[in-house]
């Protein structure tokens, strides 16, 4: 006997760089007791993870299935940036053997659950300064910072909402001063190309920690999560300029977009590393970074910024997705 009613529930996974993740929604609504946590190294593809998962479920007979991608994708092919995984609808129709499969990027996806994430999961860190509430129909942003780096505005249209696809984590870092070239040429003579995402992710605090270190003539290396307990314990100076950097250049790069997309209706920034940061934006100068954009300063107070806490989010949106796809 399965454990759930046939063709009543569908699949949705977060697909990282490191860690998958697959859940069950009935509906838009995602089933917390069904997520399950998967490492990739274990695995030769997705396929294999999501066999294995709706084995652990029972058997379960899905009636859609929707994955959210750390990549790119194109005309129903997902490619992974940070693992030699590819993923396509025969894959997810083969696996999931659903009626209904769709493939969105990560960060699509989390632009599809907004609306659906708890206020207590969401905090806000700059207030728009504005006397009127945005329009319901008010463009929206969400920025990614964790394994990786990237953002996607989130549309309401007539037909319903559209989250664009993007890869913006890896156009050029910003420039502003003095320190931020040498580090733009230190990471440039590292990869060849100084991206966003080489310095505003978890491998990327790391980078600018080195850098710190090699200006300083005292080049150590630290994990992102030892720098972030050293901020913590207050028994490394180097990794309180080193978030301090990160913070600064995250808050230019967020207003960058903001100027772009224009998100009245605000900016929702997610994943691991913004909500580590999240306790030391005010203290390191990220709404100063992220409104300091000249004669257009006080403009940038239209803007309201936020972190989503709910590190499910994503699967949260691959459900409300699916779900206006078989309504």
């Amino acid at each position: 006997m399965t454990k759930h009613a046939p063709n009543t529930l569908s699949l949705v996974a977060d697909i990282g760089g490191t860690n998958t993740r697959v859940a069950l929604a009935n509906g838009a609504t995602l089933l917390p007791e069904t997520i399950r946590r998967y490492s990739n190294t274990g695995y030769p593809g997705l396929e294999t993870v999501l066999r294995q998962y709706i084995s652990e479920e029972g058997d379960v007979d899905c009636k859609g299935a929707c994955v959210a991608v750390a990549g790119p994708v194109r005309d129903g092919v997902g490619t992974m940036t940070n693992l030699d995984w590819t993923i396509d609808k025969d894959t997810l129709l083969r696996a999931t053997k659903a009626e209904k499969v769709s493939i969105l990027n990560d960060l699509q996806a989390q632009g599809h659950a907004l609306g659906y994430i708890a206020e207590e999961n969401i905090t806000c860190v700059a207030e728009a300064q504005t006397p009127e509430a945005p329009s319901p129909n008010a463009v929206r942003l969400v920025i990614g910072v964790g394994t990786g780096f990237n953002a996607a505005p989130v549309f309401e249209t007539y037909a319903g909402r559209f989250v664009a696809p993007s890869e913006c984590g890896h156009a050029n870092l910003p420039i502003r001063n003095a320190e931020e070239l040498a580090l733009c040429q230190f990471v440039e003579n590292a990869h060849g190309f100084p991206a966003v995402e080489d310095v505003l992710s978890g491998r990327g605090l790391e980078r600018v920690y080195l850098f710190l270190g090699t200006q300083a003539g005292d080049p150590r290396e630290k994990s992102a999560a030892d720098i972030m307990q050293s901020l913590e314990n207050g028994d490394d100076p180097r990794a309180e300029d080193t978030v301090k950097v990160f913070v600064k250049i995250l808050g230019t790069v967020a207003g960058n977009l903001s100027l772009i997309q224009l998100p009245f209706g605000g900016i929702y920034m997610v994943g691991g590393v913004a909500r580590a940061m999240t306790p030391y934006l005010d203290r390191f100068g990220f709404v100063h970074a992220f409104r300091d954009k000249g004669r257009f300063a006080g403009f940038m107070q239209n803007f309201a910024v936020s972190v989503i806490k709910d590190d499910y989010a994503a699967l949260t949106g691959c459900a409300s997705h699916l779900n206006t796809l078989t309504a």
